[in-house]
């Protein structure tokens, strides 16, 4: 957790064919099932109670795209068999909806647990971890990234700076060391803020 596992998926987007698509992100994590599934597949008019309009959903609004989904262990069962499904045939149907519709998306999930202790434990699917683990990528955390944290303070100061109309302001060495021998358990997140 915070060691800015968006950014990476921003980058693996930006770096492909389908930069010019959409990136769409979802936090598995933050909402209820029931609305997660919306999130992601869409709705139809008339679903459930407050479903005033049909709704597209993220894999729709990013065809041809990608969607990262962060915190991905935090689906349940029934909404791994529809990911397996958009995994396997690019198909999604909205909830409601009696026809399903086909989408050329990139997904890239993202966990800050060990899935593969999630699909031994029962609480993840087997066939859906091999799906998203064809090209797994570790972002390990700030403190054993010591080259990064240099280049994220100058980023960060950078950004900072911009952002109140002031110049960047230079970073003293004694300040650079002491952030370098600092632990950062709260990884990138803490060293932002």
């Amino acid at each position: 957790s915070g060691t800015v596992k968006d950014t990476v998926a921003r980058a693996v987007h930006a770096a492909s064919g389908r930069a010019r698509r959409p990136f769409v992100i979802q936090d598995c994590g933050t909402i209820a099932e029931t609305l997660l599934d919306s999130e992601l597949f869409g709705h139809v008019r008339g679903a459930f109670t407050g479903a005033h309009a049909d709704h597209p959903g993220i894999f729709v609004v990013a065809d041809g795209g990608t969607v990262f989904l962060d915190e991905i262990e935090n689906t349940s069962p029934a909404l791994q068999a529809k990911l397996l499904r958009v995994l396997e045939t690019g198909e999604i149907r909205p909830v409601g909806g009696s026809r399903g519709r086909v989408v050329d998306v990139r997904v890239v999930a993202a966990t800050n647990t060990s899935l593969r202790d999630a699909v031994k434990a029962g609480r993840f699917r087997a066939d859906l971890y091999y799906r998203l683990s064809v090209f797994p990528l570790s972002v390990p955390p700030l403190r054993a990234r010591g080259v990064d944290i240099k280049l994220l303070v100058e980023r960060l100061a950078s950004s900072a700076a911009s952002t109140h109309g002031v110049p960047t302001p230079p970073i003293a060495p004694s300040a650079l060391t002491a952030l370098l021998r600092h632990a950062w358990p709260g990884n990138v997140r803490q060293l932002r803020n």
